[in-house]
């Protein structure tokens, strides 16, 4: 059985391959890919798997974005840290979704599903996810309240920022900034102690007064004292980005839930 894994959360990826080969000791896992471009790629060059686990967010996108580019064949389980009972409105679109942290047991059902739909269909695989319905359900699963876009200016241009393209906002000169998967930075109007009540605290974390991250956002975590952690960020020189003494227990229960 190949299995394909598209994860772009080291620790997370990790932790999926262990549960997918203590669940099934013959599967071969062909890749493990980090982003929709390499996604892309990598579905127009090789044979499709037998089987797909797909994070909802990936590197540089949503992996819906992958279905926009090229055509997948497989069928597929994603994962995704979004309200278990919000997922229910489009489970219909894939075998199944896990929430994370993953459950080896949930993992052990979603697979057991996937055989049953195998065995059932043994010629056809699941129809390409219908988009618009996707996107629909990405909507509901944002919590009222939290902001989906920033508005930003470019030049004599204006932009929005879907917040799923936001890597971390942080403050520098008195001014505010946020960080894109792209590698761009723009100037906003809100200030940390703002934006820290308008993003969900699910998928961001306030790290210090200075910076407000997303998990995919670091590139490594680095024990700085018996008290403090230091962090390393993409897309950014600053070589002294501290979680707070007074913030680090609760940014562990972030990382581990």
């Amino acid at each position: 059985m190949k299995i394909l894994v598209i994860e772009d959360e080291k620790a997370a990826a990790k932790r999926l391959i262990s549960l997918i080969q203590q669940e099934i000791p013959t599967a071969a896992i062909v890749a493990q890919i980090d982003s929709v471009k390499k996604s892309v790629a990598w579905f127009q060059e090789n044979t499709s798997p037998d089987l797909v686990f797909m994070d909802i967010q990936l590197a540089d996108g949503l992996s819906f974005e992958i279905f926009e580019h090229t055509k997948v064949s497989a069928p597929i389980i994603f994962t995704t840290a979004y309200d278990q009972y919000a997922i229910q409105a489009f489970k219909v679109n894939s075998i199944d979704y896990l929430l994370k942290p993953i459950d080896a047991e949930e993992l052990s059902a979603a697979v057991e599903k996937y055989q049953s739909y195998h065995q059932a269909h043994s010629a056809p695989k699941p129809e390409q996810p219908d988009l618009s319905q996707l996107q629909q359900a990405l909507q509901m699963l944002q919590s009222p309240g939290y902001k989906n876009r920033f508005v930003v200016k470019v030049g004599e241009h204006i932009k929005a920022i879907p917040v799923e393209e936001v890597l971390y906002f942080f403050s520098q000169e008195k001014m505010t900034y946020l960080q894109t998967h792209a590698g761009k930075h723009f100037i906003i109007d809100y200030p940390l102690d703002q934006l820290e009540e308008m993003v969900n605290p699910a998928a961001f974390f306030r790290i210090s007064r200075k910076y407000i991250v997303r998990l995919s956002a670091i590139d490594d975590i680095i024990t700085y004292s018996s008290s403090r952690l230091k962090l390393k960020l993409k897309h950014s020189d600053d070589s002294d980005v501290l979680v707070s003494r007074d913030r680090v227990t609760d940014f562990k229960q972030w990382l581990d839930q």
